[in-house]
């Protein structure tokens, strides 16, 4: 064979690289836009678990998910920065915001090497800014505050 001489068309096997091709293309834009929309989706649902403790009432439950410690009471000295008397102060029943019915993530966004969120709180004016760090899954109040719009 030479250079000049092609090989004969085979339409069936065009048909398939191209349907093929375009299988990959479309899996791939897929891919991308559910990892766009997911991505902070395992430190969401980790506020949200903390969120719906809270407003059981299970504040025990809730300051072992806020701490990713389910067996905090079998070491409570680790955690004497923010302990648990502190932890009743700030999300129970006599906390800023009272009883907490409902929640609402308003926004997510990675910064650094963590996750920040702005929450609505029983419908309040002003949302509270949490942060759940990557690697040790900890939640705590956020330093920065994101920008919520008008």
């Amino acid at each position: 064979m030479t250079l000049l001489d092609a090989p004969k068309y085979n339409a069936r096997r065009a048909a398939i690289i191209r349907n093929v091709s375009i299988t990959l293309l479309v899996v791939l834009v897929v891919g991308a836009v559910l990892s766009w929309f997911m991505w902070d989706w395992p430190e969401e649902h980790r506020v949200n678990r903390f969120f719906a403790a809270v407003e059981a009432s299970d504040m025990q439950k809730a300051y072992g998910i806020w701490n990713h410690d389910d067996d905090w009471q079998q070491h409570p000295d680790r955690y004497k920065p923010y302990d648990f008397t502190q932890f009743q102060k700030d999300w129970g029943i006599s906390s800023d915001y009272g009883k907490i019915h409902s929640h609402r993530i308003i926004m997510a966004k990675t910064v650094g090497n963590g996750v920040v969120m702005g929450l609505d709180i029983n419908g309040g004016k002003t949302p509270i800014f949490l942060r759940v760090d990557h690697s040790t899954k900890q939640i705590g109040f956020s330093p920065v505050e994101l920008y919520v719009g008008p």
